[in-house]
């Protein structure tokens, strides 16, 4: 079994990449590979409802989401995490994201998800929030913690620190491990993915 971490900061090695660490670190205790993947400090273009997509298979845009996308088919766990920026998730991983799940949301569905977020000070609970949403509406359960999933810092150094938060971290690592190890269960014993209907509907009609 895989997860895969993204990081969604501008930073490669800062506070976002200290808190997934920890998530890894123990997740490998349990016998989980993990992935740390980040998606680097280029422009993303926002989704542009082209359709294209739906004929190809993949974003019209041949950049890091398409990498991220391909990554994810072969993953049965996922961490995103985000540094706050005005009390909200980096737009960068928003534009990833929204074009990840619009092209590729089968290579999500039904595998379980949890979001992280780093700040200094405030605006964790409302990026969780965001970043939630794409879980939500995509059939995947949620992974928790002891906390909610954020760590304090300016710096790497004080994010370490923060003996909380990196416990949070460890503990939704180990709360990962478990759902994954219990969904592995349940295949054995015969358990499949339910096939749900979706009815698509407008307010107006």
């Amino acid at each position: 079994m895989k997860v895969l971490l993204i990081n969604g900061s501008t930073h490669q090695h800062g506070c976002t990449y200290t808190a997934l660490e920890e998530v890894s670190r123990a997740l490998k205790e349990e016998g989980i590979e993990t992935e740390i993947h980040w998606i680097g400090n280029q422009s993303y273009s926002d989704c542009i409802a082209c359709g294209k997509c739906r004929e190809t298979g993949e974003c019209v845009f041949k950049d890091g989401v398409n990498i991220l996308v391909n990554k994810a088919k072969d993953c049965d766990g996922f961490i995103f995490g985000t540094p706050v920026y005005y009390a909200h998730p980096s737009g960068r991983i928003l534009d990833v994201l929204n074009r990840a799940f619009y092209s590729g949301s089968k290579y999500f569905a039904h595998k379980p998800g949890a979001a992280i977020a780093s700040a200094r000070r405030a605006g964790t609970i409302a990026s969780i929030d965001v970043l939630n949403k794409y879980f939500t509406i995509n059939q995947m359960p949620i992974v928790s913690s002891t906390y909610w999933n954020e760590i304090h810092g300016n710096t790497p150094q004080e994010a370490l620190q923060d003996e909380e938060g990196m416990q949070t971290m460890y503990n939704l690592g180990k709360n990962m491990a478990w759902l994954l190890k219990c969904i592995e269960a349940g295949k054995e014993k015969g358990i499949q993915v339910p096939v749900n209907e979706k009815k698509h509907t407008n307010f107006i009609r």
